[in-house]
């Protein structure tokens, strides 16, 4: 990734003198989350990889001719079910807080002239479809979704032994190769998940927002012990070309009557 500043596709780096200068086809909200990542990991891991994620990927787009700008991570999410873990500190919203927020920046960027926006998240409990189609009568911005540990899920099982779902090979993976400085592998427990009483729901038949407190240990699900920074770096290689190819064709693509189809 490129370190020389100012980046022209990071709008938190630019000046108004460039800014007003180009011509913005697609914008890229980041939502992340401030909450506990079982023992080892910081607090802002979704907020960390969803930022490199993000940088990564409009740097590969905007160099290869997309017009396209990365806006500051959203760093709060929903964690309304994590609040009653003992000593933690997550930073919780909810939905509806989430829902004004992004009514706020569309109506913003849509005054302005920008009409594409990608939504890159990074934390399972930002469930930001059902706030897409709340704004899709309202607005010609057109909005899509990039949860970015969905676009991978099929080569996940691939890369690492058990990816986890919070905290656990995968994520940690990806901590100890884009922020090595705050993971700490040594304190981290297995992240074992305590089972339902009810069959339906360990099958996935039924689902529930979980109790973090009841569910878990230390907030982890998926035992991180099988990390490695080469196994991030491959995950984030596989994420970054599969966002900077879309961005690309989404920069380049004309919105009239049919579109996006």
């Amino acid at each position: 990734m490129s370190t020389s500043l100012p980046r022209e596709w990071i709008l938190a780096e630019q000046n108004h003198a460039f800014i007003r200068s180009q011509t913005w086809e697609v914008a890229v909200l980041p939502f992340g989350a401030t909450e506990p990542h079982n023992l080892h990991m910081p607090y802002g891991t979704d907020n960390y990889q969803v930022e490199e994620i993000g940088q990564r990927a409009c740097e590969r787009a905007y160099q290869a001719g997309a017009k396209v700008l990365l806006l500051p991570t959203m760093p709060f999410g929903v964690n309304t079910n994590h609040l009653k873990v003992p000593g933690a500190l997550a930073c919780s919203v909810t939905p509806t807080t989430l829902l004004r927020l992004l009514t706020d920046l569309v109506d913003s960027l849509e005054r302005q002239g920008v009409r594409k926006l990608v939504l890159l998240n990074g934390h399972g409990g930002n469930e930001l479809k059902p706030l897409m189609r709340e704004l899709h009568h309202r607005t010609s911005v057109f909005m899509c979704l990039c949860d970015w540990f969905r676009m991978v899920s099929d080569l996940s099982a691939k890369i690492f032994e058990h990816p986890g779902e919070h905290a656990g090979e995968g994520e940690t993976s990806l901590g100890l190769a884009f922020f090595p400085e705050l993971v700490y592998p040594e304190l981290a427990d297995d992240g074992a998940a305590r089972p339902s009483r009810f069959e339906a729901i360990n099958r996935g038949w039924i689902s529930l927002t979980r109790p973090w407190h009841l569910v878990t240990t230390n907030t982890g699900l998926g035992n991180p012990r099988a990390a490695s920074a080469e196994k991030g770096q491959r995950l984030m290689q596989v994420i970054v070309e599969r966002l900077s190819d879309f961005m690309v064709e989404l920069s380049a693509a004309r919105m009239d009557e049919t579109f996006p189809y």
